[in-house]
């Protein structure tokens, strides 16, 4: 039996993993960002661009050669065929760093791991993890937030809501549902409510 625990969250664009990861770290955990590994592996000349570069062109590149971010999500969430190309490209690519991290955090001592993934049951990233733990929120809170955070209209914070799936998905493959339905306080209550679950040892307020 291994001496340490992964628990890979999840959730639909919008729900509140960020505020959750937060949470999370604050109480002991370690954290892997898939959404930063993402940027990792697209570094200019990298494979996994170069791939990206063959699937859709040199249209989403800038003149530098780095990768335009806005130019690819505008390509890639315009139909469901480009959205599972770009899934199927760098799935691999975030998995194998997923694995790269983990094993340094180990190398390091550190015994809980957060494995945030908003494709993390797409990407088949849940068979590493101990524990999943999905968060999800109304839908009009969500296409709130994707226009506060990401700066875009109510039609393509629309647009990419409706390329993820259903929160019936994530919520029947998760060990644990917060529902972040409230304020802050009542999605770290609920978070306890996981950690109580699930008997992650606490230590004067933390993991450790």
């Amino acid at each position: 039996m291994r001496n340490f625990k992964i628990v890979g969250l999840t959730g639909p664009t919008g729900s509140g993993k960020s505020s959750l990861a937060a949470y999370l770290v604050k109480k002991g955990f370690v954290l892997i960002d898939a959404d930063l590994l993402a940027r990792k592996i697209l570094e200019p000349e990298s494979v996994c661009l170069k791939t990206l570069v063959s699937a859709f062109g040199n249209e989403i590149l800038n003149p530098n050669r780095s990768l335009n971010r806005k130019k690819l999500a505008a390509t890639a969430f315009s139909s469901q065929k480009n959205t599972q190309l770009l899934n199927d490209i760098t799935h691999p690519f975030v998995y194998l760093q997923a694995l790269k991290d983990i094993k340094s955090f180990l190398a390091k001592g550190h015994k809980y791991i957060l494995y945030d993934a908003p494709l993390l049951l797409e990407s088949n990233g849940d068979v590493m993890c101990d524990y999943v733990l999905t968060v999800v929120c109304s839908k009009e809170e969500r296409i709130s937030r994707i226009m506060r955070r990401d700066g875009l209209s109510r039609e393509a914070a629309l647009q990419r809501i409706q390329r993820q799936q259903p929160d019936l998905f994530y919520t029947q493959n998760a060990d644990f549902v917060v529902h972040n339905t409230m304020d802050l306080h009542h999605l770290y209550q609920e978070t306890d409510r996981f950690l109580k679950q699930f008997h992650f040892s606490e230590d004067g307020g933390g993991l450790f």
